[in-house]
């Protein structure tokens, strides 16, 4: 497989079978969303989450997901952690030209969500998040899985990411802003800004 450049396809469609999930993912950093979303993971409130951030990534994101949902969404919403990680280092290539950091502080009615990333070629997360409780879910949706699935993009896409939440008193509205801060920060990081790569290094 060639290696993306600022002039070749940011795109790639990536497919994970497992014994306990089946995943196929395509991630295409320079086309925007479809006007409905074609994201299916069996587990409802992760799928408005995801569509959060095509959305304000402006990009396209099409997940068709099926998992083990007798046992939990555990692993389900890992393993789309795990592929859309390996779809975004997939369409990066060599990240010649990226703009590499991106930030986004995003609000929610009462929550505030801050992310940060670095597509820095090591994995690394850190996440603190003032949830109602470890227990906690959002209708059937466990909030702690939200930490999982950005561990798994971290792992599997090579970056660090920092989460925060500091601040709110309805759990829905602190995830659904953390993942629109992910969405925004993800878009700026990821634009064609030079044409070379932004490390000292000369390699990310």
């Amino acid at each position: 497989m060639s290696e993306p450049s600022p002039t070749a396809s940011r795109r790639r469609t990536v497919k994970r079978d497992t014994r306990e999930t089946c995943i196929t993912l395509t991630l295409d950093l320079d086309q925007p969303p479809a006007d409905e979303p074609a994201i299916s993971t069996g587990v409802g409130f992760f799928d408005h989450m995801l569509n959060h951030i095509t959305r304000h990534g402006r990009m396209l994101l099409e997940i068709d997901a099926e998992g083990d949902y007798h046992i939990d969404d555990h692993h389900t919403v890992e393993d789309v952690g795990i592929v859309l990680g390996s779809a975004l280092a997939q369409c990066l290539g060599d990240k010649k030209g990226i703009e590499r950091y991106g930030f986004a502080s995003v609000p929610m009615d009462e929550a505030l969500a801050r992310v940060s990333l670095d597509l820095s070629g090591r994995a690394a997360i850190g996440f603190h998040a003032q949830f109602s409780g470890a227990s906690a879910r959002i209708g059937t949706f466990e909030v702690q899985l939200v930490e999982e699935f950005f561990r798994a993009v971290a792992h599997e896409g090579k970056l660090a990411i920092h989460i925060e939440a500091p601040y709110g008193r309805n759990d829905h509205h602190m995830v659904e802003a953390i993942f629109k801060a992910f969405g925004r920060a993800l878009r700026q990081a990821v634009a064609l800004t030079g044409t070379g790569i932004p490390s000292t290094k000369g390699v990310l």
